[in-house]
């Protein structure tokens, strides 16, 4: 089984950074230049590209609106998937129309599901559920709060929108290297019907080979900092996904 990787870019002040745990105060900036970071990230093979407007996470809309027209300028015919801020449909369409290949709803999941559904349904194949979850239970907005719904269960409650994927995060790894969860991706791959792509944790191409090996539906892997700090070289990245 073959993973797609999604090289990650997060976004707070126009500027590409990396959080620990989703902390804004922990953010390590990484490039002044978010448009740059992708086309590097085209040339070293990357077929897709995960973004996040944290800002617009906390704000509840775009707040980086002028780096991902940059990113999306920069990566002609790369695929870009994107989040955070988009709580309505007009903010959906709007993006999708700029050549966003795929949106990510988070927060608008937990906190507005007959929304997401219905963007679900308006654009098949087109949206993608995030799903940060702390020990099991759904985080949501920007991960200040934390909900009683279970990650399995609002996975659930999607698999027949139209959803074209869940992003799994597991918040207490994400940023620290410390490995992917990838018995918590793999419990969450077999309980739904819906794609999973990994995220938070990658450190290395162990990682990536153990997604692989997990044979549980797991369709892709977000990677971050370790791509920032050259513990995974591209190359060995997508050798090892492939």
């Amino acid at each position: 089984m073959t993973l797609t990787l999604y090289p990650a870019i997060d976004l707070k002040g126009g500027k590409v950074v990396r959080l620990k745990r989703g902390e804004m105060d922990q953010a390590t900036i990484y490039a002044e230049d978010p448009g740059a970071q992708a086309a590097a990230f085209v040339a070293q093979g990357f077929g897709w590209i995960h973004v996040v407007d944290l800002d617009g996470a906390f704000a509840g809309k775009p707040a980086n609106a002028d780096a991902v027209r940059g990113i999306l300028a920069a990566a002609p015919g790369t695929r870009v998937q994107l989040g955070g801020g988009i709580r309505t449909m007009a903010v959906a369409e709007a993006w999708l129309a700029a050549g966003v290949a795929r949106i990510i709803l988070g927060s608008a999941a937990v906190k507005d599901p007959d929304f997401a559904r219905a963007a679900c349904r308006a654009f098949p194949g087109r949206v993608a559920l995030g799903i940060d979850a702390r020990d099991g239970m759904v985080a949501t907005e920007g991960w200040a709060e934390t909900s009683d719904v279970t990650a399995t269960d609002l996975a659930r409650h999607f698999e027949d929108s139209g959803a074209a994927a869940v992003i799994y995060t597991d918040i207490a790894r994400d940023g620290m290297l410390g490995g992917v969860n990838v018995e918590a991706t793999a419990a969450l791959a077999r309980a739904v019907a819906l794609p999973v792509i990994a995220s938070g944790g990658v450190a290395g191409v162990g990682d990536l080979l153990a997604l692989r090996a997990a044979q549980a539906g797991i369709e892709g892997a977000i990677i971050g900092r370790a791509l920032y700090d050259g513990r995974i070289e591209p190359k060995a990245a997508l050798a090892a996904a492939a």
